[in-house]
């Protein structure tokens, strides 16, 4: 149970960085793209920005629904 429950953890506090550092999440992806030799530039940052926020949202919702599952259901 504590391997699960610190992915969550994990997963909880990724999600949060996502959603309150969008900027430097993007910088990052683009960092990495460019050491796979590739060129990423969204059309539109107002976009990119949202939907990097609405990622890190779902991610932290996505955590604490299996949390709970994890919680009520597999005691």
């Amino acid at each position: 149970m504590l391997i699960p429950l610190s992915l969550i953890l994990t997963g909880i506090i990724i999600g949060l960085l996502v959603y309150f550092y969008p900027v430097s999440v993007m910088r990052l992806q683009v960092k990495f793209y460019e050491k796979i030799n590739w060129r990423v530039e969204p059309i539109s940052l107002q976009k990119e920005f949202d939907r990097t926020k609405h990622t890190g949202l779902y991610l932290v919702i996505l955590c604490v629904f299996a949390g709970a599952y994890m919680w009520y259901f597999l005691k």
